[in-house]
């Protein structure tokens, strides 16, 4: 426990964008309990001048000292010293590019380039940019004053208090003091910002690059929707004076939520007409939404430390997609959570390399390609389940109890349970903790004897394991009766084997009904199952549970429990089907199998192709403007699946549209992706030749991002192989894993990919960590298929010297693994 705690931090900064440096001074109110002769804080990466200590009126002698290693800097005072103290510390640093700390982000205007500096610095980097206590406990008000050229603007986290004139031409922007919040929230920026605002609605500001301006309404217009929502739900105000949305070229997040001034990737803020499709709107809405949640979760009440940074993140996913369903009921939008977050959350959490949501021993959290799926998504599922759980009152009550005792302070997980335990009079505490306190979810296999259902729970991994573990699960089963009666049964399963009684007349029955439960099911009945599979094809289920089947029985493929021939038997109960997120998730599953099981490829392709001819049979080829926004992403998605499998009618069209494109007439955005990763497919050379001009000239972010993706899609290797030194050399190491994540699913380009890789890692390691980690995750997977004992041995070697990309290295060879296993038991199964 640190015996300093900061009341207050004023920083001066004077940035130069031109030889990219800064001077900076923080001055820090210190409150010490007890005496002691040091005080440590946090700083890497700066050049501290100078320290003063005051005292009431006196000065303390100190002196300096900078361990690296531990990234402190240690002040010795020449005594023992307790009480209200004042640091007042000068210092130096570069404004470098790393997307991390106080760094540069370039941008190109009238054909030069030019420059902002911005701030980034969760989990741990407002260290790079002043010393600090930097962490998420240590909260302090902050005053912050700004010194930029004339023609340029400031931007902080609180609203500008004084704009001054200096004898030098420049200008000293003062900003207010903001309230009690933690250094990883703290922001500021400076360059040539433009202010955007709705009418009458002066809190909420969307900042861009100068012309960017005409695409900030969209963005706009939701955030201050999602900021009414969020003040209504939780019945606190939002206690800024004003609130940014910023749009920032060079950014390694999709966003992040600085309080009172929120950054965003542009193509997650800015809708550019045209090209923004359905799915890119929804997902700037969602991102929108996340963020300002975030304003209570995370800002208003912190984690008292990172190990329950899912307190912040898991309520900004869930709140997330719920704001957006609020005021776009058609979207689909649990739907898409349930397809984007919950599938996603339980494929990384079904892998023994794992760890629980709540990380314990207090060690610290670094969000990157392993920790984000399970903070995040799987944290986002839990809160459903608990949600549907205690019902939608007492969720309520309970979140406004809990945001309203620790306002402006500090929260752990057992705040959070007390809360809900006190508004609903169930057993949160209970429950959760055996969610979120250790790895993985539940397999619940069903046996069922006359009415007597038994149920046994064991952990699931798609490797196999011996794992000791027992969930508190609280399941609801449907049971349907021979005349169609359907009855909704809600238990808790706590035991490793439990009996429950079904009611009489029971024809069938599905466990996890409305998929709100985070575990998987297998049944051990099979008339249960020929008569689920009746109710899937006669549409009695929900699409949620259509869904649901699916994919548990695609993860009992996958782990081994299923054959080939008797997964794709079982899809013949959806061969009527009409639903979003069952036809997503099937066309997903056949295309990975066709990816990873390259000796059945023609027998599958064969299974494959009629039925993805058939979604687009069944909502057409051509995409309307105001059809449903799930429709059109899946459209998106299955014609580039189709065609990659071999479609000639998918093929045919996108070539036909792609022809469109190069003639200079428009496409619908909700297939201008798909369209271009088929003309990539189809047309090699003369393709990347076009699309290379298209993202030289576009100044659309969300456009830049379609051509990348692109570029994953050739098939000669003398093309692959030019894309490749183009995404090195050309393309920013912001979107550098864009094509990389596109060529790991397209069969031709997957055998290039680990020579281009080592090749310029050490290029890469330059990269923010999680850009690095992404190529890692993405390559390893598919391309180990081909080279498993070699890259298995290079990152043992590699691991010997290094710790970086540890997580993201062990995730990634479990997949390869797990996708060998499939090869193993599944490649032979249809080579006839």
């Amino acid at each position: 426990m640190s015996n300093n705690h900061p009341i207050h931090y004023k920083i001066s900064l004077e940035p130069d964008l031109e030889q990219f440096r800064f001077a900076g001074t923080v001055e820090i109110t210190l409150e010490t309990e007890y005496a002691a002769d040091e005080i440590v804080l946090n700083a890497i990466d700066l050049n501290v001048m100078t320290c003063k200590i005051r005292q009431a009126e006196a000065l303390v002698p100190c002196s300096l000292s900078l361990d690296l290693k531990k990234e402190e800097l240690k002040i010795r005072l020449s005594e023992a010293t307790c009480g209200r103290i004042v640091l007042v510390i000068t210092y130096q640093g570069q404004i470098g590019d790393s997307m991390a700390g106080f760094y540069r982000s370039s941008y190109v205007q009238e054909g030069s380039s030019r420059y902002i500096a911005v701030t980034q610095f969760q989990e741990s980097d407002a260290r790079r940019a002043f010393p600090c206590m930097d962490h998420p406990s240590q909260k302090a008000t902050f005053d912050i004053e700004i010194i930029v050229n004339s023609g340029l603007s400031a931007v902080s986290n609180a609203a500008i208090k004084a704009v001054r004139a200096l004898d030098s031409g420049r200008q000293r922007f003062v900003f207010e003091t903001t309230p009690k919040m933690s250094t990883y929230l703290v922001f500021w920026g400076v360059g040539d910002f433009k202010r955007v605002q709705k009418a009458g609605e002066k809190r909420v500001s969307a900042l861009t690059l100068p012309g960017m301006e005409p695409y900030a309404g969209f963005g706009l217009d939701f955030g201050c929707n999602a900021l009414s929502f969020c003040e209504d739900y939780f019945a606190i105000a939002y206690p800024f004076s004003k609130l940014d949305l910023i749009a920032i070229p060079d950014f390694a997040f999709g966003a992040m939520e600085n309080w009172g001034a929120i950054t965003f990737r542009e193509n997650l803020l800015l809708r550019y007409p045209g090209i923004t499709s359905k799915s890119g709107e929804g997902r700037i809405c969602e991102i929108i939404a996340h963020e300002i949640v975030h304003q209570w979760f995370g800002n208003l009440v912190t984690p008292s430390d990172w190990k329950y940074l899912w307190l912040n993140e898991s309520f900004a996913t869930y709140f997330g997609y719920g704001i957006v369903d609020h005021y776009h009921p058609d979207w689909g939008v649990w739907d898409q959570f349930l397809y984007g977050q919950t599938a996603v959350a339980m494929s990384r959490d079904a892998l023994i390399e794992n760890f629980p949501i709540e990380i314990p021993g207090g060690e610290h959290v670094v969000i990157n390609s392993s920790t984000a799926p399970i903070i995040y998504s799987k944290g986002g599922s839990i809160l459903r389940q608990i949600h549907g759980y205690i019902g939608e009152d007492h969720f309520q009550g309970g979140l406004r109890r809990y945001l309203k005792t620790h306002a402006y302070g500090c929260a752990a997980s057992d705040h959070l349970w007390q809360s809900l335990e006190t508004a609903s009079e169930l057993p949160v505490t209970r429950i959760m903790k055996s969610w979120i306190e250790q790895p993985g979810f539940p397999l619940l296999e069903a046996r069922r004897d006359g009415r007597k259902l038994t149920i046994s729970q064991h952990r699931f991994t798609y490797l196999p394991g011996d794992f000791a573990q027992t969930w508190i699960v609280p399941v609801t089963i449907a049971t349907f009766s021979s005349s169609g009666a359907s009855t909704r049964l809600n238990m808790i399963l706590d035991q490793p084997l439990q009996t429950f009684d079904l009611p009489e007349d029971t024809a069938a029955y599905k466990i996890n009904a409305g998929q709100t439960g985070c575990y998987r099911v297998k049944y051990q009945d099979p008339a249960n199952l020929k008569a689920l599979g009746i109710a899937i094809r006669n549409k009695t289920l929900s699409p949620e549970d259509r869904w649901g089947l699916h994919a548990d029985f695609f993860a009992l493929l996958i782990r081994g429990d299923v054959t080939l021939e008797v997964y794709l038997d079982f899809l013949s109960h959806y061969d009527d089907e009409d639903a979003f997120l069952p036809l997503i998730s099937i066309a997903d599953t056949l295309s990975h199998l066709w990816l990873i099981l390259e000796g059945s490829r023609r027998q599958i392709s064969a299974a494959a192709i009629p039925r993805l001819e058939s979604i687009l049979n069944r909502i057409g080829y051509e995409a309307h403007p105001d059809e449903a926004y799930t429709r059109a992403i899946l459209r998106d998605q299955v014609l580039w699946q189709a065609t990659l499998i071999g479609s000639s009618a998918a093929t045919d069209f996108a070539r036909s549209r792609f022809a469109l494109m190069k003639a200079g007439k428009a496409v619908s955005p909700d297939i201008l992706k798909s369209t271009m990763q088929i003309g990539a497919l189809t047309e090699g050379q003369d393709a990347f030749d076009w699309l290379e001009k298209r993202y030289r000239e576009s100044t659309s972010e969300q456009e830049r991002v379609n051509v990348l993706i692109a570029l994953g899609g050739f098939t000669d290797k003398m093309v692959i192989a030019q894309a490749l030194d183009y995404v090195i050399h050309q393309v920013p190491a912001r979107n550098q894993f864009i094509p990389i994540v596109s060529m790991a699913a397209n069969p031709s380009a997957i055998p290039l990919l680990w020579d281009w890789y080592t090749a310029n890692l050490p290029k890469i390691e330059t990269f923010h960590p999680l850009l690095h980690e992404r190529l890692i995750t993405a390559i390893v997977p598919s391309a180990g298929l081909y080279r498993p004992e070699e890259i298995r041995a290079y990152f043992t070697d590699y691991l010997s010297g290094s710790e970086k990309a540890k997580d993201a290295i062990k995730l990634a060879l479990e997949k390869l693994e797990i996708n060998l296993q499939s090869r193993k038991s599944h490649q032979g199964e249809m080579s006839g």
